[in-house]
């Protein structure tokens, strides 16, 4: 038996920290959901009119995505609860922040892995902003990497929304072989 509900559910929703500057060079990062992959280097991101980001997004139509992480679950959770339209959220915070090699954009140090995007596409619609960015450069703290040197996502230990209890989640265990396990029924 199935039961229905009228609410959308959408898992697993990402916790991405945007990180833009504004018109005097001051750095803001706001955490949002509404955002994943959409092409190989692209990433797209709805956001409500109202956030100081959009107006950044505007303006320099450049900017950073991080990964809220389990060690940064309170401060990602600020960036959320707290707008840059009423306070300075870089001071409130205390973080350490740097600018991006390869786009007009802050880096939170605090973030271990972060990606550069340029703006490609912005559109207004349903009262929201729709953005797609090209990725430009990864940049990965030593800490998340594995012997090889690649990104560890066991070490990274990303965090997603959970928006039926309104909590984040740890993203788990590795369960199998992606392009690889569903070949079993067929060969």
């Amino acid at each position: 038996m199935r039961k229905n509900f009228e609410d959308i559910i959408m898992v697993p929703q990402p916790v991405l920290m945007i990180g833009t500057y504004d018109e005097d060079g001051n750095a803001d990062v706001m955490n949002a959901a509404w955002g994943g992959q959409c092409g190989p280097n692209h990433i797209a991101l709805n956001l409500g009119m109202k956030h100081k980001t959009v107006e950044n997004l505007k303006l320099k139509k450049e900017f950073t995505i991080s990964f809220a992480t389990k060690d940064t679950e309170v401060l990602s959770d600020y960036f959320g609860v707290r707008s840059a339209n009423d306070a300075d959220k870089i001071k409130e915070s205390d973080v350490s922040v740097v600018k991006a090699e390869n786009v007009d954009a802050p880096i939170i140090e605090e973030y271990p892995l972060t990606i550069e995007f340029k703006v490609v596409e912005m559109e207004e619609k349903l009262g929201e902003l729709r953005v797609v960015g090209e990725a430009v450069n990864v940049s990965a703290d030593e800490s998340i990497l594995d012997s090889d040197g690649n990104i560890s996502i066991k070490k990274l230990q990303p965090i997603i929304y959970d928006s039926v209890n309104g909590s984040y989640r740890v993203i788990g265990e590795e369960i199998g072989s992606a392009f690889s396990d569903g070949k079993k029924l067929f060969e």
